[in-house]
């Protein structure tokens, strides 16, 4: 015959949770420096040329007798010539310098997370269903 299915229950029910975490760091860090110098050029040049004449003299002369003459004669010839060059050069030279700095930082950080829950009941006579989700 018949059977009576209106006592019948059926319940499923499921629950479950996940979760995941990624941690993700990145640093880097650098510096760098340069320097360049280049001077100094100093030059000095000196000449010097002196020259000197120098002469001295003296003359007499007589004569006697009848008509006297005399002569008497002094002179001095000085000559001076000096001549002095100087010649200076300085050069500085260049400078430069050159300085860079990085940091960099980086970070990731992700979180997985989800819960889930079903459920499928069936209750009541053979002709009726009922599902939830």
């Amino acid at each position: 015959g018949d059977r009576d299915m209106s006592d019948v229950d059926y319940g499923q029910y499921e629950t479950g949770q996940e979760s995941a975490e990624l941690d993700q760091l990145h640093q880097a860090e650098g510096s760098e420096a340069d320097y360049n110098s280049q001077f100094g050029v100093y030059e000095q040049d000196h000449s010097a040329a002196e020259s000197t004449d120098f002469s001295q003299g003296h003359h007499v002369e007589y004569d006697a007798p009848g008509a006297v003459h005399y002569e008497s004669d002094d002179y001095t010839n000085y000559s001076h010539d000096a001549s002095v060059d100087d010649h200076v050069f300085a050069a500085e030279g260049s400078e430069s310098s050159h300085q860079a700095q990085f940091s960099e930082l980086d970070m990731l950080k992700e979180r997985f997370a989800s819960g889930f829950a079903s459920g499928t009941m069936f209750s009541g006579t053979n002709t009726e269903l009922e599902a939830a989700n």
